[in-house]
């Protein structure tokens, strides 16, 4: 994977808002709700979701940068790790624990006293299972909301289907077993963990298993009530706007929210109208408003000024 700081543009010195702001200015140039159906701003929002992951943790960003972690987030297994293992734990120190001058001396002894059979002694260990591996995975608000496969690369080239449940939540630790680095001496191999990152969507916001939108209308399908297409995570649908509806009014669409993994579930999604007036200047509706007399009299900031 691509370093990092070369995949947001930023020096290595950048402060934490300077990092903040190139992820801000490239997350919204390829999220890939703006670039529907294009894989290659899909896989390019992947890239700096998963840089700015390790950037803006204090601790990912020390351990990366002082090559205990690697781009992933992925641990980096620490020099003559296999040797280590293949030669036993604790192997080198024995020369001189046991008052032997090197370590072949120690071998040489071993074989006199025991045969070949002393020296393999020495090396030998129990069954070990294998370690555990973990990796930060981008993905969008979307994918966590309805569920999606998304392929894993692990750094010896092994590529892993990673199944994200519907209704996943940032942060959600994912256990693939056996995945991890192979066991010594004949034992289980380790496992790998995938943790979560949800990106934020442009208008779409979670809570308590519903979905919460912002939906502009205008102000004639306000006071005269209409049928209006909205978003939701599952696509378009179209819902009624009821007469003399103000800013703030909140609409329910019912089983349009997330899906809860224990009870199965769906929550709602709570559309809040939000009345926006012409952009453009409107003569005749100025008119109006200039001779219109409500029938009802009413001050909007009444109870703000109480």
């Amino acid at each position: 994977m691509t370093d990092p700081y070369e995949t947001l543009g930023v020096p290595r010195t950048a402060t934490a808002k300077e990092i903040k702001a190139a992820f801000k200015t490239l997350a919204r140039r390829y999220h890939p709700d703006l670039h529907p159906g294009d894989s290659k701003a899909q896989a390019k929002f992947q890239e700096i979701s998963a840089a700015n992951d390790i950037l803006k943790d204090k601790e990912k960003r020390r351990r990366f940068d002082a090559g205990e972690i690697d781009a992933t987030g992925a641990e980096r297994p620490p020099e003559r790790f296999y040797r280590e293992f293949a030669d036993g734990p604790s192997y080198a120190s024995h020369a001189a624990q046991d008052g032997f001058a090197s370590q072949a001396d120690l071998d040489d002894f071993l074989q006199q006293a025991f045969g070949a059979a002393g020296r393999r002694s020495r090396r030998s260990s129990a069954p070990a299972k294998g370690q555990d591996l973990s990796y930060a995975l981008p993905v969008t608000f979307l994918e966590a909301a309805n569920g999606a496969t998304r392929a894993v690369t692990l750094p010896d080239g092994r590529t892993l289907r990673v199944t994200i449940p519907e209704g996943a939540q940032d942060r959600q630790m994912l256990r693939l077993k056996g995945q991890g680095m192979p066991g010594f001496e004949g034992g289980p191999p380790g496992d790998a963990y995938v943790e979560l990152h949800v990106a934020p969507h442009p208008f779409f916001r979670a809570g308590d298993g519903n979905i919460h939108v912002d939906v502009p209308v205008t102000l004639k399908e306000a006071v005269l009530g209409a049928r209006i297409e909205v978003p939701t995570i599952g696509g378009p649908v179209t819902m009624n706007i009821p007469k003399g509806s103000s800013s703030g009014t909140t609409l329910r669409l019912r089983g349009k929210g997330i899906r809860d993994p224990k009870t199965g579930q769906r929550g709602h999604q709570l559309v809040t109208l939000k009345v926006a007036l012409p952009s453009g200047d409107e003569p005749d509706l100025a008119a109006f408003l200039e001779t219109w007399q409500p029938q009802s009299q009413q001050d909007p900031r009444k109870e703000m000024l109480r």
